[in-house]
């Protein structure tokens, strides 16, 4: 048994406890696969990571991914965490940019304003969803007929299908039958109505993943990342908005959504509240 650098984080707030909390081990090359998902079981996060050295010569490091019942090939709070991890550790990026390499391949990070943003990775699954299988979802989140404006499979690598709803208010009622709905990702999301909801965000955003450790996800980056695809091809949503995530659970996330050029950055804070070390 060896011990490594383990930190604790929570990410998309800067205040600790308001955000979705992350564990991170640093060089972890030498665990392996079974004891990673044996910690990522054991933490009991929606997302433990595992920093190792990069194969690819253009990556400043290499991330695994670990909910506590799979290893994803991407996850955004876990890419915005790891990052954060990585550089007070001591981490240098060899360019201006740095460069996360995880089951997706090279994901894009910068620094600024006193948070991290990652380039929204491409739908690997992108289209209307199903009539029966939207059905089930309607009946699995206790929906009337008619409450879901839209749906679309928005698929980064997570298997996000999103819905989109008429209201904050109807994001916030939200109660899934869990029963229902196992083996999907779910995200539901709609627009601030500024004067009931203020203008602190412009979208409260929910995510679901039944048959995981927490059914619910504090603030996700994959599933924003993929609803921020959505909007903003379809010119449903400005080319700089905040979502809000977390309000259900009495949490406050935020995540920054910004396009420029071919580009979308998904941002937001991260701060650590547990640093220290952990024997695997």
């Amino acid at each position: 048994m060896s011990a490594f650098s383990f930190k604790q984080l929570d990410v998309f707030s800067r205040e600790p406890l308001m955000g979705n909390p992350l564990a991170v081990v640093l060089g972890a090359d030498e665990v392996d696969d079974a004891r990673m998902a044996a910690f990522a079981r054991w933490t009991n996060l929606s997302e433990t990571t595992f920093v190792l050295k990069p194969v690819d010569p253009r990556a400043d490091y290499r991330v695994r991914i670990f909910t506590t019942a799979k290893e994803l090939p991407f996850a955004g709070h876990p890419t915005l965490g790891t990052c954060h991890a990585w550089l007070e550790s001591g981490g240098m990026p060899k360019g201006e940019e740095i460069i996360q390499e995880c089951g997706i391949g090279l994901v894009r990070i910068r620094r600024s304003d006193n948070q991290l943003a990652f380039t929204a990775p491409p739908f690997r699954r992108f289209e209307p969803v199903e009539a029966q299988l939207l059905e089930r979802v309607r009946l699995g989140m206790g929906l009337e007929p008619g409450a879901i404006l839209d749906a679309r499979w928005v698929d980064n690598g997570v298997g996000w299908l999103a819905i989109r709803l008429a209201d904050r208010a109807s994001v916030l009622a939200l109660q899934p039958d869990y029963s229902q709905l196992l083996g999907l990702a779910i995200g539901a999301f709609a627009p601030w109505n500024p004067a009931v909801d203020g203008d602190e965000a412009q979208f409260e955003v929910r995510a679901f993943v039944p048959g995981e450790g927490m059914p619910e996800d504090p603030v996700t980056g994959s599933l924003n990342a993929g609803i921020a695809r959505w909007l903003l091809s379809e010119g449903l949503a400005p080319d700089s908005y905040v979502a809000s995530q977390g309000t259900a659970m009495g949490r406050k996330g935020r995540v920054y959504v910004q396009r420029v050029d071919d580009d979308i950055w998904i941002g937001g804070a991260a701060v650590t509240c547990i640093d220290g070390q952990v024997s695997l």
